[in-house]
Protein backbone atom coordinates (compact mmCIF):
# COMPACT_ATOMS: atom_id res chain seq x y z
CA UNK A 1 0.00 0.00 0.00
CA UNK A 2 0.83 3.51 -0.90
CA UNK A 3 2.28 5.97 1.75
CA UNK A 4 2.07 9.46 2.01
CA UNK A 5 3.31 11.67 5.24
CA UNK A 6 3.54 15.62 5.25
CA UNK A 7 5.45 17.34 7.96
CA UNK A 8 4.30 21.50 8.37
CA UNK A 9 7.61 22.55 9.99
CA UNK A 10 10.96 21.69 9.15
CA UNK A 11 13.13 22.97 11.87
CA UNK A 12 15.49 20.92 14.41
CA UNK A 13 12.30 18.42 15.53
CA UNK A 14 10.27 18.04 11.88
CA UNK A 15 13.87 17.71 9.79
CA UNK A 16 14.75 14.92 12.33
CA UNK A 17 11.40 13.29 12.10
CA UNK A 18 12.06 13.89 8.23
CA UNK A 19 15.41 12.01 8.62
CA UNK A 20 14.42 9.02 10.19
CA UNK A 21 11.23 8.48 8.23
CA UNK A 22 13.50 8.66 4.83
CA UNK A 23 16.24 6.34 6.59
CA UNK A 24 13.60 3.60 7.64
CA UNK A 25 11.60 3.77 4.42
CA UNK A 26 8.07 4.79 6.27
CA UNK A 27 6.65 5.94 3.52
CA UNK A 28 6.37 6.49 -0.30
CA UNK A 29 6.02 10.25 -0.40
CA UNK A 30 7.20 12.64 1.94
CA UNK A 31 5.63 16.10 1.75
CA UNK A 32 7.52 19.10 3.35
CA UNK A 33 6.20 22.43 4.21
CA UNK A 34 8.14 25.44 5.67
CA UNK A 35 8.31 29.10 5.15
CA UNK A 36 12.05 29.51 4.96
CA UNK A 37 12.11 28.24 1.47
CA UNK A 38 16.27 28.71 1.38
CA UNK A 39 16.58 26.12 4.18
CA UNK A 40 13.76 24.21 3.28
CA UNK A 41 15.37 23.78 -0.53
CA UNK A 42 18.91 22.76 1.55
CA UNK A 43 16.81 20.03 3.25
CA UNK A 44 15.60 18.32 0.21
CA UNK A 45 19.17 18.45 -1.55
CA UNK A 46 20.82 17.04 1.48
CA UNK A 47 18.35 14.25 1.91
CA UNK A 48 18.57 13.23 -1.36
CA UNK A 49 22.50 12.79 -1.44
CA UNK A 50 21.24 10.88 1.93
CA UNK A 51 19.31 8.22 -0.63
CA UNK A 52 21.87 7.69 -2.76
CA UNK A 53 23.67 5.30 0.28
CA UNK A 54 20.53 4.74 1.71
CA UNK A 55 18.03 1.21 1.01
CA UNK A 56 15.00 2.44 0.67
CA UNK A 57 13.93 5.45 -2.05
CA UNK A 58 11.25 8.03 -0.96
CA UNK A 59 9.68 10.89 -3.41
CA UNK A 60 9.90 14.15 -1.88
CA UNK A 61 7.65 17.17 -2.32
CA UNK A 62 8.08 20.93 -1.14
CA UNK A 63 5.72 23.14 0.04
CA UNK A 64 2.99 21.76 -1.81
CA UNK A 65 -0.39 21.57 0.41
CA UNK A 66 -2.48 20.41 -2.90
CA UNK A 67 -0.03 17.22 -2.31
CA UNK A 68 -1.36 16.53 1.01
CA UNK A 69 -4.64 15.91 -0.19
CA UNK A 70 -4.27 11.75 0.14
CA UNK A 71 -1.66 11.80 2.78
CA UNK A 72 -2.41 9.35 5.99
CA UNK A 73 -0.83 11.29 8.45
CA UNK A 74 0.00 15.18 8.60
CA UNK A 75 2.91 16.04 11.42
CA UNK A 76 2.94 20.07 12.56
CA UNK A 77 6.48 20.54 14.10
CA UNK A 78 6.85 24.01 13.54
CA UNK A 79 7.91 26.51 16.26
CA UNK A 80 10.33 29.08 17.17
CA UNK A 81 12.72 28.07 19.34
CA UNK A 82 14.12 31.88 20.11
CA UNK A 83 10.36 32.33 21.71
CA UNK A 84 11.08 29.47 23.66
CA UNK A 85 14.89 30.64 25.27
CA UNK A 86 13.50 33.48 26.06
CA UNK A 87 11.59 32.06 28.67
CA UNK A 88 12.21 28.59 28.56
CA UNK A 89 10.32 27.20 32.00
CA UNK A 90 7.16 28.09 29.73
CA UNK A 91 6.13 26.48 26.78
CA UNK A 92 3.90 29.39 26.76
CA UNK A 93 6.57 31.44 25.10
CA UNK A 94 5.98 29.92 21.45
CA UNK A 95 2.37 30.39 21.72
CA UNK A 96 2.18 33.18 19.52
CA UNK A 97 3.92 32.25 16.91
CA UNK A 98 2.80 29.20 16.54
CA UNK A 99 -1.01 30.54 16.66
CA UNK A 100 -0.10 32.69 14.13
CA UNK A 101 1.09 30.05 11.75
CA UNK A 102 -1.85 27.39 12.98
CA UNK A 103 -4.12 30.11 11.58
CA UNK A 104 -2.00 30.20 8.18
CA UNK A 105 -1.51 26.14 8.03
CA UNK A 106 -4.88 24.75 9.26
CA UNK A 107 -7.15 26.34 6.43
CA UNK A 108 -4.68 25.47 3.73
CA UNK A 109 -4.98 22.19 5.22
CA UNK A 110 -8.36 21.80 5.47
CA UNK A 111 -8.85 23.37 1.85
CA UNK A 112 -6.23 20.44 0.56
CA UNK A 113 -9.37 18.13 1.39
CA UNK A 114 -6.48 16.45 4.03
CA UNK A 115 -8.99 13.55 5.53
CA UNK A 116 -5.87 11.80 7.49
CA UNK A 117 -4.82 11.86 11.21
CA UNK A 118 -3.33 15.14 12.37
CA UNK A 119 -0.20 15.02 14.80
CA UNK A 120 0.59 17.74 16.63
CA UNK A 121 4.01 18.30 18.14
CA UNK A 122 4.06 22.06 17.84
CA UNK A 123 4.13 23.64 21.92
CA UNK A 124 2.29 24.68 23.60
CA UNK A 125 0.95 20.81 22.26
CA UNK A 126 -2.24 20.74 23.95
CA UNK A 127 -3.52 23.78 23.05
CA UNK A 128 -1.88 23.87 19.55
CA UNK A 129 -3.94 20.84 18.88
CA UNK A 130 -7.03 22.16 19.80
CA UNK A 131 -7.08 25.04 17.60
CA UNK A 132 -5.66 22.60 14.42
CA UNK A 133 -8.90 20.69 15.15
CA UNK A 134 -11.34 23.84 15.65
CA UNK A 135 -9.93 25.41 12.26
CA UNK A 136 -9.71 21.80 9.97
CA UNK A 137 -12.80 20.72 11.29
CA UNK A 138 -11.32 17.41 11.64
CA UNK A 139 -13.28 14.80 13.56
CA UNK A 140 -11.88 15.28 17.70
CA UNK A 141 -10.39 11.38 17.46
CA UNK A 142 -7.97 11.90 14.35
CA UNK A 143 -6.36 15.15 15.89
CA UNK A 144 -3.89 13.96 18.34
CA UNK A 145 -0.84 15.46 20.00
CA UNK A 146 2.38 14.34 21.26
CA UNK A 147 1.10 15.23 24.44
CA UNK A 148 3.07 13.39 27.80
CA UNK A 149 4.35 10.61 26.01
CA UNK A 150 7.88 12.53 25.73
CA UNK A 151 7.00 13.18 29.33
CA UNK A 152 6.28 9.28 30.32
CA UNK A 153 9.08 8.42 28.43
CA UNK A 154 11.22 10.55 30.83
CA UNK A 155 9.70 8.91 33.75
CA UNK A 156 10.46 5.93 32.62
CA UNK A 157 13.98 6.97 31.95
CA UNK A 158 14.47 8.66 35.34
CA UNK A 159 12.37 4.99 36.50
CA UNK A 160 14.97 2.66 35.67
CA UNK A 161 17.85 4.68 35.92
CA UNK A 162 17.12 4.51 40.06
CA UNK A 163 16.12 1.06 39.26
CA UNK A 164 18.87 -0.03 37.56
CA UNK A 165 16.90 -1.74 34.42
CA UNK A 166 15.96 -1.13 31.39
CA UNK A 167 13.26 2.06 30.83
CA UNK A 168 11.55 -0.31 28.31
CA UNK A 169 10.30 -2.40 31.17
CA UNK A 170 8.58 0.54 33.03
CA UNK A 171 4.89 0.76 32.76
CA UNK A 172 3.12 3.91 33.24
CA UNK A 173 1.97 7.41 32.61
CA UNK A 174 2.77 10.70 33.38
CA UNK A 175 -0.42 12.68 32.81
CA UNK A 176 -2.20 16.06 32.40
CA UNK A 177 -0.26 19.18 30.19
CA UNK A 178 3.03 18.79 28.36
CA UNK A 179 4.23 21.48 30.05
CA UNK A 180 4.72 22.68 34.20
CA UNK A 181 1.91 20.97 35.17
CA UNK A 182 2.15 17.23 34.28
CA UNK A 183 2.87 15.02 37.21
CA UNK A 184 3.55 11.26 37.13
CA UNK A 185 0.39 9.24 37.93
CA UNK A 186 2.43 6.64 40.19
CA UNK A 187 -0.31 4.48 40.58
CA UNK A 188 -0.20 3.26 37.10
CA UNK A 189 3.53 2.52 37.48
CA UNK A 190 4.70 -1.06 37.26
CA UNK A 191 8.45 -2.39 37.49
CA UNK A 192 9.20 -6.15 37.92
CA UNK A 193 5.63 -7.05 38.21
CA UNK A 194 4.60 -5.49 40.77
CA UNK A 195 3.22 -1.59 41.52
CA UNK A 196 6.32 0.87 42.02
CA UNK A 197 5.20 1.97 45.76
CA UNK A 198 5.06 -1.64 46.76
CA UNK A 199 8.53 -2.33 44.96
CA UNK A 200 10.39 0.60 47.06
CA UNK A 201 8.06 -0.06 50.02
CA UNK A 202 10.02 -3.47 50.40
CA UNK A 203 13.35 -1.68 50.69
CA UNK A 204 15.09 -3.43 47.87
CA UNK A 205 16.09 -0.10 46.38
CA UNK A 206 17.12 1.96 49.33
CA UNK A 207 18.63 4.90 47.54
CA UNK A 208 15.64 5.44 45.30
CA UNK A 209 12.74 6.96 46.26
CA UNK A 210 9.36 8.85 44.10
CA UNK A 211 10.12 12.43 45.16
CA UNK A 212 13.72 11.74 43.25
CA UNK A 213 12.72 10.05 40.25
CA UNK A 214 10.42 12.63 39.76
CA UNK A 215 12.25 15.28 39.61
CA UNK A 216 15.00 13.42 37.67
CA UNK A 217 12.48 12.98 35.19
CA UNK A 218 11.55 16.65 35.14
CA UNK A 219 14.75 17.83 35.18
CA UNK A 220 15.82 15.55 32.26
CA UNK A 221 13.95 18.01 29.68
CA UNK A 222 15.69 21.00 31.07
CA UNK A 223 19.31 19.64 30.93
CA UNK A 224 19.07 18.87 27.21
CA UNK A 225 17.10 22.43 26.44
CA UNK A 226 20.13 24.55 28.47
CA UNK A 227 22.42 22.26 26.73
CA UNK A 228 22.19 22.74 23.38
CA UNK A 229 19.41 25.37 23.28
CA UNK A 230 16.76 23.10 21.65
CA UNK A 231 15.55 19.27 21.88
CA UNK A 232 14.76 17.18 18.96
CA UNK A 233 15.69 13.68 19.59
CA UNK A 234 13.49 12.55 22.44
CA UNK A 235 10.33 14.32 20.68
CA UNK A 236 11.09 12.89 17.54
CA UNK A 237 11.44 9.43 18.52
CA UNK A 238 7.95 10.10 20.17
CA UNK A 239 6.34 11.71 17.31
CA UNK A 240 7.55 8.67 15.31
CA UNK A 241 6.40 5.96 17.75
CA UNK A 242 2.91 7.55 17.57
CA UNK A 243 3.48 7.75 13.46
CA UNK A 244 3.77 4.09 13.14
CA UNK A 245 0.99 3.09 15.52
CA UNK A 246 -0.71 5.30 13.18
CA UNK A 247 0.06 4.06 9.85
CA UNK A 248 0.20 0.19 10.79
CA UNK A 249 -3.18 0.09 12.62
CA UNK A 250 -1.27 -1.06 15.98
CA UNK A 251 -4.09 -0.57 18.42
CA UNK A 252 -1.15 0.65 20.91
CA UNK A 253 -1.24 2.06 24.19
CA UNK A 254 0.17 5.99 24.27
CA UNK A 255 -0.40 8.29 26.45
CA UNK A 256 -1.10 11.39 23.80
CA UNK A 257 -3.09 14.73 24.03
CA UNK A 258 -6.51 13.31 22.96
CA UNK A 259 -9.65 15.24 23.79
CA UNK A 260 -10.36 14.19 27.11
CA UNK A 261 -14.41 14.70 27.36
CA UNK A 262 -14.67 15.08 31.23
CA UNK A 263 -12.61 17.93 31.78
CA UNK A 264 -13.29 19.26 28.22
CA UNK A 265 -9.71 19.95 27.24
CA UNK A 266 -7.08 18.30 25.17
CA UNK A 267 -4.40 16.68 28.10
CA UNK A 268 -2.40 14.12 27.18
CA UNK A 269 -4.14 10.64 28.78
CA UNK A 270 -3.79 6.87 27.65
CA UNK A 271 -5.92 5.89 24.45
CA UNK A 272 -5.56 3.34 22.05
CA UNK A 273 -4.03 4.20 18.69
CA UNK A 274 -4.89 3.00 15.16
CA UNK A 275 -5.64 3.72 11.45
CA UNK A 276 -8.34 6.51 12.37
CA UNK A 277 -5.99 8.14 15.23
CA UNK A 278 -7.97 7.53 18.88
CA UNK A 279 -9.87 4.39 18.68
CA UNK A 280 -10.57 3.91 22.34
CA UNK A 281 -9.56 6.37 25.50
CA UNK A 282 -8.61 4.28 28.51
CA UNK A 283 -10.50 4.53 31.69
CA UNK A 284 -7.55 4.71 34.58
CA UNK A 285 -8.29 4.21 38.30
CA UNK A 286 -6.38 7.02 39.65
CA UNK A 287 -6.40 8.04 43.17
CA UNK A 288 -8.30 10.89 44.79
CA UNK A 289 -4.73 13.21 44.72
CA UNK A 290 -3.94 12.31 41.09
CA UNK A 291 -7.70 13.13 40.09
CA UNK A 292 -7.04 16.15 41.54
CA UNK A 293 -3.72 17.17 39.81
CA UNK A 294 -5.33 16.05 36.81
CA UNK A 295 -8.28 18.58 36.77
CA UNK A 296 -5.48 21.37 38.26
CA UNK A 297 -3.82 20.40 34.94
CA UNK A 298 -6.43 20.77 32.38
CA UNK A 299 -8.02 23.71 34.09
CA UNK A 300 -3.79 25.51 33.56
CA UNK A 301 -4.46 24.24 30.02
CA UNK A 302 -7.54 26.08 29.56
CA UNK A 303 -6.85 29.08 31.86
CA UNK A 304 -3.35 29.89 30.05
CA UNK A 305 -5.21 29.20 26.79
CA UNK A 306 -7.73 32.09 27.27
CA UNK A 307 -4.79 34.27 28.71
CA UNK A 308 -2.80 33.82 26.12
CA UNK A 309 -5.85 34.15 23.00
CA UNK A 310 -6.78 37.40 25.18
CA UNK A 311 -3.12 38.89 24.86
CA UNK A 312 -2.56 37.66 20.74
CA UNK A 313 -5.89 39.71 20.39
CA UNK A 314 -5.32 42.68 22.47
Amino acid sequence: MTRKIGILGCGHVGSTIAHQIIIEGITDTLVLIDPDRDKLSADLLDFQDAQVNLSYHTKLIANDYSALSDADVVISAFGNITKAWETPTDRFAEFPYTKKYVEEAAPRLKASAFKGVLIVVSNPCDVITSIFQKITELPKDQVIGTGTLLDSSRMKRATAAALKIDPRSVIGYSLGEHGNSQFVAWSTVRVLGKPIKKILKEGAYPNADLERIDHDSKMGGHIVFFGKHYTNYGISAAALRLLKAVLNDAHEELPVSNYYQPLDTYLGYPAIIGRKGIIEQLQLDLSVDERTKLKQSADFIKDKTKEALKKNTE
